[in-house]
């Protein structure tokens, strides 16, 4: 009788990244809302310096079309990568599309919070795209991580079955 060769689990979350996960997403949801709910935007008055800065970075090679709109936009996509590593550590890896749904979710709530309630913000579809695009690069993030340490775990598992054969 042959064994049965078993197909090789994907990278689950374990006890500890769902701890973790869990603790860091309410500390980043209460971040996230006072940012996204601030009355003003949060770079109001800041963009003399974001412009002397992006003006020192142009003189030093950054592409002239790279200007404050596009800043702005690759930021609204970082706010986001942790969104999607945590959901993912959270809930594993199996279903990592569902740190890609919550962070569009969570974008398009927003938005609208803004729309309706913060006449000095501005929602922008621009915005649900760039955080849902965030939400899916920490997605991937978080299954890179979790395969690391599922590969980890198998090559200790297999030096301690190792020694128990010697």
């Amino acid at each position: 009788m042959t064994a049965r060769r078993r197909r090789p689990r994907r990278a689950r979350a374990t006890t500890g990244s769902r701890l973790v996960a869990t603790l860091l997403l309410l500390v980043y949801g209460v971040l996230v809302a006072a940012v996204a709910y601030w009355p003003t935007p949060v770079d109001r008055g800041m963009r003399p310096r974001i412009d002397r800065v992006l003006a020192a970075l142009h003189r030093r090679g950054l592409p002239d079309w790279f200007g404050y709109d596009q800043l702005e936009w690759w930021a609204n996509v970082a706010f986001f990568v942790p969104l999607g590593l945590l959901v993912v550590l959270l809930i594993g890896g199996h279903r990592w599309w569902v740190a890609v749904l919550v962070g569009g979710a969570a974008s398009v709530a927003i938005e609208v919070g803004q729309h309706l309630f913060l006449p000095s913000r501005y929602a922008t579809v621009d915005d649900v795209v760039a955080n849902t695009l965030g939400a899916a690069l920490g997605a991937l993030a978080g299954l890179a991580l979790l395969a690391v340490v599922h590969a980890r775990r198998r090559a200790k598992d297999r030096r301690a079955v190792r020694r128990l054969e010697v």
